[in-house]
């Protein structure tokens, strides 16, 4: 188990022979709110295509390590790098023209408008919205296609959930950061949407996912981090951190 300061390697292998080469790496962040400091060299790192989740009690500064790649936090210092390109401090429009999207936890949609009108909102940077774009999100949430004029607030939580998820994906990004996708949604909806982050990571997207239930996302991720009052606890295979004596009994409930 990886205790303290997380190495990142340029090029890991999976079991299944599939290759990972950094697509993100974040190296001793300090980061917070104003003149509030959450994060103490924090270190991370997303592969291309791989699947990572982040956990740990609440407080400890995971969602704002999401909103520090997104460019929402005050940079106090590290560096976070996306591409080979120093991302750190940029601004989120400056962000998601490098291939980042972000899916935050609260107030992830805009309830006056339509499904429809959500959706192309996500791609606000282009001159015009690709239609087979659109056509994309539709086969993946198929619900959407069929609630497409319906003002996005009317929805059920689930689909709330899945608009969010469907703006960021309009510009098709190569890291969808999700912050809490599960929270608020009924107990029988929970596996169907992590079953949608599961084929949107199929698909080539990289994940970054905080998550509360910690047990279900290191079940299905890559990799996973444990954070505690803003820096690395632990950080392994999704598998060995389950098995961990120590991360089953302080994080996951024994």
């Amino acid at each position: 188990m990886t205790t303290g300061k997380i190495e990142s390697n340029s090029y890991e292998q999976s079991e299944d022979g599939h290759e990972y080469h950094d697509k993100l790496i974040i190296d001793g962040l300090n980061a917070g709110y104003g003149d509030l400091q959450i994060l103490s060299g924090v270190d991370l790192s997303v592969s291309a295509g791989e699947y990572v989740a982040l956990v740990g009690p609440n407080g400890a500064g995971k969602s704002t390590v999401l909103k520090s790649v997104f460019g929402l936090t005050t940079y106090m210092g590290g560096r976070i790098t996306f591409d080979g390109e120093d991302i750190s401090g940029l601004s989120p429009d400056a962000i998601i023209r490098r291939g980042i999207s972000y899916v935050p936890q609260n107030e992830n949609i805009f309830p006056a408008l339509t499904v429809r009108e959500n959706l192309e909102m996500g791609a606000y940077i282009l001159d015009s919205v690709p239609e087979g774009a659109l056509q994309e999100v539709f086969e993946r949430f198929p619900i959407l296609k069929q609630r497409q004029s319906q003002r996005a607030g009317t929805l059920s939580g689930g689909q709330q959930q899945m608009v969010a998820m469907g703006r960021a994906l309009m510009l098709d990004p190569d890291l969808l950061l999700l912050d809490e996708p599960s929270a608020g949604l009924a107990p029988d909806l929970v596996d169907e949407m992590f079953d949608r982050v599961d084929v949107i990571n199929d698909a080539g997207t990289a994940v970054l996912i905080v998550e509360q239930n910690a047990k279900e996302a290191l079940k299905r991720c890559n990799r996973g981090y444990v954070l505690t009052q803003g820096q690395n606890r632990f950080a392994d295979t999704g598998e060995a951190l389950l098995a961990d004596d120590d991360v089953r009994r302080e994080f996951l409930g024994g």
